[in-house]
């Protein structure tokens, strides 16, 4: 009679040390090569199977699919708020240039991401954030960061400037003329946007 029952761990089911301990040296090393042999153990020794792997690599293909349209819909979000956002303050100078009667400018840096709204004396101060300069900057605003200022271009010039009828002027902080073209360009992950500055009237468009 054999004690192969005793130790015949197919299922890898835990043994009492107590019992392997009474055992002969030759039914212990039969204990271990059927121990290691197991397919509990084979698989910790191997690793995952080609089924569990094919699972894995089908979720985090799912995963992928979810989250690229995330980030690219999050960009397209910027864009959007970034071009809004640019024509309000040309908004702003505009109708501050008409109620105050003095002349506002919006000045664009496109190599920094930035922008400022800039009277005769310089920076405005800024119309919600107390003691701030009207001074935007995409590439340290997270809400922002994904947007470029491809280019700003009033007539060959960096800004634009409103008189005290709202009427657009090419401007590059020295010299000024009547604006024939306005506008500037906007792009983030590949997605352009426009905002126009239309001549004489002023009118400020979104493409």
């Amino acid at each position: 009679m054999t004690r192969k029952s005793q130790y015949d761990l197919s299922a890898f089911t835990p043994t009492p040390i107590y019992i392997v301990a009474g055992w002969k040296e030759a039914e212990k090393k039969q204990f271990c090569r059927q121990v290691l042999n197991s397919p509990a153990v084979r698989k910790l020794v191997w690793g995952f199977t080609l089924v569990e792997l094919v699972i894995v690599m089908m979720i985090m293909a799912i995963l992928a699919a979810i989250a690229v349209p995330l980030y690219t819909s999050a960009a397209s979000v910027q864009l959007k708020t970034a071009a809004n956002m640019i024509a309000s303050d040309l908004e702003y100078a505009k109708s501050m240039a008409m109620s105050t009667g003095r002349n506002y400018s919006v000045v664009f840096d496109a190599s920094a991401e930035s922008y400022r709204i800039r009277d005769a004396n310089g920076d405005v101060n800024h119309s919600v954030h107390i003691g701030a300069k009207y001074v935007v900057n995409f590439a340290g605003d997270s809400r922002l960061n994904k947007v470029d200022i491809v280019s700003a271009n009033f007539d060959s010039k960096n800004g634009v400037r409103f008189d005290y009828l709202g009427a657009p002027y090419a401007w590059d902080g020295s010299s000024a003329s009547s604006l024939n073209n306005g506008s500037v360009q906007l792009r983030a992950e590949g997605n352009p946007m426009t905002v126009r500055v239309e001549p004489v009237t002023g009118y400020i468009s979104i493409e």
